[in-house]
């Protein structure tokens, strides 16, 4: 008998996969020397698209207080996501007059990242984070943090003290919300009648056309085209009036929404023009999606005769970074010490520690330079260009960086 889970938003049931990358633990799950020899949890990362609202998901296997109670990503060690950041606030206070009289409040505050620019003007905030030891050091920052999961209950909660928001905005914290409609119906809540709402998510078409299939992983429940998006805010009267491509993470989208009952910001034009641009792509029909499966196998096969080449030409690969989607990406290639000796990460919450499924060891970055390694695999590859200026004097030896997405380059 088939399992068939029915669709988080409209509850039709799921048939068809857009791809399966087999068995895979949770991706942040990073282990401790001491839990090496333990039993570990792997889950399906087979993901479908729901034919009524073409909403890409995977089931939810695993809850999100599992997985975000203790939690391994603290946003501030990226440089360019804190100039985003930064970039992000001054345009809010220019084009949107947020000011010392409004309320910003942040869905997934994290550490605090974005917040502190709005506090550096005299910006009242608020952040909203679950994850304890995250939310921990916004606070110690001097940001005023709730540690909870946001839905229609908190919302209700803070407006019945008073709070509501001229601003709610969320980074890449949509994808990682199981229960969408408890979500956007508290956002809903939460709005001030002419306030707004910013969501940035990581594009599905991006994820299609440049193979970013390690942007696959369990805290991701959802994957969203804007005509997704659009019904799913849309049915809880809420009507996204613009919308700007963005770089970050492979290609995001950042969309802006109102109460729909608000008539004063009419829909622009880049929202008119996005929606038709993806049914023009295909986005509407299910055809368009059945391809994507064999695209990410290739992918796969071709990253693993390279790096069978170089290791029996004697060369030495060692990674970059540990982050959700290097995990996606070495468990489902079946990558560990046999091709990668070990990665380094900025994040110190990581070091000593190893890999989920692979158990490759994570360092500082300073071993690149004791280590001299002929190749480096750039796992967060989103941020490569950051990496190899940060990394540049691995020539001094000869070193190449590898970025393995939308397919294996080297770069010298």
């Amino acid at each position: 008998m088939q399992h068939n889970p029915a669709c988080r938003f409209c509850k039709t049931p799921l048939k068809h996969t857009l791809v399966d990358l087999g068995m895979s633990p949770l991706c942040e799950s990073i282990l401790s020397p001491e839990q090496l020899n333990h039993v570990e949890c792997f889950y399906p990362l087979r993901v479908y698209v729901c034919e009524t609202c073409f909403l890409v998901q995977l089931e939810e296997y695993v809850s999100p207080e599992e997985i975000f109670n203790e939690y391994g990503y603290f946003s501030s060690y990226a440089v360019s996501w804190l100039q985003h950041a930064k970039h992000y606030t001054d345009l809010m206070v220019e084009n949107y007059g947020i000011n010392a009289e409004s309320l910003v409040v942040e869905l997934a505050s994290n550490d605090g990242y974005l917040l502190q620019y709005f506090v550096e003007k005299s910006i009242p905030v608020l952040g909203i984070e679950p994850a304890k030891n995250v939310a921990k050091v916004a606070i110690e920052k001097g940001i005023p943090t709730i540690v909870e999961f946001f839905g229609e209950k908190l919302a209700e909660d803070l407006v019945s003290k008073g709070k509501q928001a001229d601003l709610v905005l969320g980074n890449n914290v949509l994808a990682q919300v199981p229960d969408l409609n408890d979500f956007v119906g508290g956002m809903k809540i939460l709005l001030k009648p002419q306030g707004i709402i910013t969501l940035e998510f990581p594009h599905l078409s991006c994820l299609m056309k440049e193979n970013q299939f390690d942007t696959i992983y369990h805290e991701h429940f959802s994957y969203f085209s804007f005509i997704a998006v659009e019904k799913i805010l849309a049915a809880h009267q809420l009507t996204i009036f613009d919308v700007e491509k963005l770089t970050t993470h492979g290609g995001s989208l950042r969309i802006y929404a109102r109460h729909t009952a608000d008539a004063t910001r009419p829909i622009s034009a880049r929202a008119n023009e996005l929606r038709s641009r993806e049914e023009t792509e295909g986005l509407t029909h299910m055809e368009t999606y059945s391809a994507f499966a064999e695209q990410v196998k290739e992918t796969k096969r071709k990253l693993l005769e390279f790096l069978i080449k170089v290791k029996r030409e004697g060369k030495t690969v060692c990674g970059y970074g540990a982050p959700g989607k290097g995990n996606t990406l070495l468990n489902y290639c079946g990558i560990g010490t046999d091709f990668i000796d070990y990665t380094v990460d900025r994040n110190p919450y990581k070091h000593g520690k190893f890999t989920p499924g692979t158990h490759i060891p994570i360092y500082p970055t300073e071993k690149i330079r004791e280590t001299r390694p002929d190749y480096l695999l750039i796992l967060p590859w989103n941020f490569k260009d950051e990496i190899m200026e940060q990394q540049a004097y691995i020539k001094e030896w000869g070193g190449q960086f590898i970025v393995p997405i939308p397919e294996v380059k080297v770069y010298s």
